[in-house]
This record gives C-alpha cells, structure tokens and sequence, in this order.
C-alpha cells in the first residue's frame, strides 16, 4: 500500500495542476465570447506580409551551422560531411558570425598579442638561419673540414630551419581552428605536423593493436614502422581495421585514402593478400593475392586511391572479391601501401615478380625483398561466409565452392565401468 501512494502522488499533483488552470482558460474563452471583431493581435498579424523564411528542408544545408540529426543526416546523404562538433555548430548557427579573430574576449586579445611577438622572434631565427645555410653552401669544402662535415653541418641546420618554421605558427589560433575544421593546406608543414600527431596519438594505436592481436602482423609481414594513414572504403561505407564486411560490398573494388606526413610525391605499389584460404590436401592455410598495381602515385594533397578506376599500365592482377568457404573461419584481407624506391617506375618489363601460380601461395616477404619494396602503410578486413558468398564464389571461378568444411569431432574417452562397491 505504502509504494501504491508513493506512485500515486505524481498523477494528484498533474491532476491538481489542471484543475488549476482550467478556469484561467475557461474565463478567457469566456472574456472573447463577447466581442465580434478580431482581437488587435491578430489583426496585426493579418496585415503583415507573408515574408516567413523557408523550413530548414527548403534551405541549403551548410556543414558548419547543421545540428537537427535529421538535417544531418540529409547533408551526408548528399556527400557532404558536418563539421566539428554538433555543439560547435549549433554555437554559429545563434552567433552574430563574429571572425574568429576578433572575437571581444580581453584575455583572448591579449594572449593573441603575445602569440604574434613570439612569432616575430622565430621569423626572425629563420631569416637567420637562412643566411647562414646559404654562407655555407657558398664555403669551400676544406674550410669546413671535409666535404662529409659539410654535409652533415648542413643536414643539421635544414633540421634546425624546419624546427622554427613549424614552431613559428604551430601556437597560432588561426592555424589550429583551420586544422579542426579539416581545412589546413596539408602542404604545410605545421598541418602536417598536427595531422600526424592526432593520428598517432589514437588511431595509430587502435590499428597496431588489431593487427597484432588478430595475428595480422606476423603472419604476411614482420614488424615495421607504420607511417602512413590509410583508410579502406566500399562505396559510402567506411570500413573499420578488423571489421567484417560481406562478399557482396566486396564485389566492386574499394577506395583507398592514403594519408602521408612528410613532403614530396612518391610511387606506391598496392597489394590486397587474403592470408586464410583453406588447404585441403595439407590440411592448413595458404595466401592468396587479390589485387596489385603498381606506379601509384601518392602525396600530403593527393592520397585518394580507387581501386576500380586505375588505369590498365599500372593494374599488374586486377581485383578479386573477399568470399569465405562455407564451414571455414572468417578470412582477413591486408591491404599494404609499398613505397616503391625514389624516383624508380616500374616499366612493365621491370614488373613486380609474381610466383608460378600467379595468386595462389603468394607470400607477401618474398615479393618485398625480390622487388624492393618497403612497407609504409596497411589495413585490413574480415570475411566470413554469408548467403552471397557462394554465387561470387562460381561467378569468379574461385576454387571451393563445392566444398563445405567441418569441425572435427574429439575423439571420446575409452569407457570406464565404475565400482559398483562404491553405491551401496
């Protein structure tokens, strides 16, 4: 009885709540039953022009001010992404679109000034710096003690000159606001600089934790110094390093976002290795190679990679989908980025060696060091079977769609008859 009462006091004070209102509304129902003409508010609103804005549907979506869900999800539905946090957008869409930069804060102001006298001082270590690596240069080899000093006197002062330049800006508000907005020139150095210490700070380790604990890394590559960002995508959906992604998204080949932090273009090979296919006549795993192109082109600006829109000279074996055999474990499909030596193309006679059964028993330390190629950045996903995988199997002629594994039973124990001394 006593939680009965306790659940019923909520509903007394709603119901008392109304009994107290309802006559306030009664009388003023009653006060305008008397009058024939329009009360002067709504005479008001009739005579103003019909000048109301549009509903947000009828409005261009802007990625910096969205922040209904729905709205949201209409702008990604169009291929444009919101930026920053729904907070932050829903902060400028009521803000009177004050710049960044004079925004009527004193302490911010005044720390801005600081911030500009300090990066006075390191425009001024690089003008330095600068004319005393171009004094230098201009120096007779043997002044400077031999032509190896002079080298790495030099290597050290480019080092020392790119320090300050990064240090010149790396405080200012401006540049930092631009990075969060994914709208830094990642020619520069300081957005580089930032970009490469977000990713290493989280993602960086998300991935190094996946690859060694799904057993990745060792078994298609060693250990390596992972340096490049990158990202795997069917389509509209982003594939997560270890997730499973069905036979069917895997038909089309995908598109790779290579991020690299340091200057300069270079040449990448891509190769796609399923490390799970089922040997049964061995009774184990082997390799097999699904994708390679070579001569890739890649840089800070430009990493955007699809698979399917490469053009023949650079497709050495073009792309064959992720499907499971029916019965066997999910299969874990690498895709590694191989930087190819500086300023080397491979023509097509200097092709990457294939072995003799071309993606059958591929093994991915063989083709690195008969080619030279050095791993540089890498990703993975999974595949199991699913209702999909064995129309794909036929369709591409991929061995083993007639076959369906089991686990094997364990063998049982040899029986024991118990004491029958022991129950009575």
């Amino acid at each position: 009885m006593a939680a009965a009462k306790q659940a019923a006091r909520p509903l007394q004070a709603c119901v008392r709540c109304a009994g107290q209102l309802q006559p306030a509304r009664l009388s003023a129902f009653q006060a305008r039953g008397f009058t024939s003409t329009a009360a002067v508010a709504e005479e008001a609103q009739a005579q103003q022009p019909s000048t109301s804005t549009p509903p947000p549907t009828q409005r261009k979506l802007d990625p910096n001010t969205v922040y209904d869900p729905k709205q949201e999800r209409k702008l990604i539905k169009t291929g444009v992404f919101p930026i920053g946090s729904r907070r932050r957008r829903a902060a400028l869409s009521r803000s009177q679109q004050i710049p960044f930069e004079q925004l009527p804060y004193q302490c911010f102001q005044e720390a801005r000034k600081v911030l500009i006298e300090e990066r006075q001082e390191k425009v001024k270590a690089i003008e330095t710096m600068q004319a005393r690596i171009a004094r230098l240069e201009a120096q007779d080899p043997a002044v400077s003690g031999s032509e190896l000093q002079k080298e790495n006197r030099l290597r050290s002062m480019h080092n020392q000159l790119k320090e300050l330049k990064l240090l010149a800006d790396i405080n200012d508000p401006l540049v930092k606001k631009a990075f969060e907005d994914k709208k830094g020139d990642m020619s520069k150095p300081v957005y580089r600089h930032l970009a490469d210490e977000k990713w290493r700070s989280y993602k960086l380790k998300i991935l190094q934790q996946r690859l060694e604990q799904m057993f990745v890394i060792p078994d298609v590559a060693n250990h390596f110094n992972i340096t490049a960002d990158v990202d795997l995508s069917f389509g509209r959906r982003n594939v997560k390093p270890g997730s499973f992604v069905d036979s069917r998204t895997t038909e089309n080949p995908g598109q790779l976002d290579i991020q690299v932090f340091d200057a300069g273009e270079r040449l990448v090979t891509i190769v796609v290795v399923n490390s799970d296919v089922p040997h049964v006549g061995r009774d184990t795993f082997t390799h097999r190679c699904h994708f390679i192109a070579t001569n890739v082109p890649i840089s800070p600006t430009n990493g955007r990679v699809d698979l399917g829109k490469l053009p023949e000279s650079q497709v050495v074996l073009p792309w064959l989908p992720a499907a499971a055999l029916k019965g066997a474990p999910y299969h874990r499909l690498s895709v590694w980025v191989l930087q190819q030596p500086a300023g080397k193309i491979l023509e097509p006679a200097q092709r990457p060696t294939l072995p003799p059964n071309g993606r059958k028993d591929f093994k991915l330390r063989t083709f690195l060091a008969k080619n030279s190629l050095t791993p540089v950045g890498v990703t993975f996903f999974r595949s199991e079977f699913d209702p999909w995988s064995d129309g794909i199997l036929k369709k591409h002629n991929i061995p083993g769609s007639d076959i369906e594994f089991e686990k094997p039973k364990p063998d049982k124990l040899p029986y024991k008859k118990k004491d029958g001394a022991r129950f009575r």
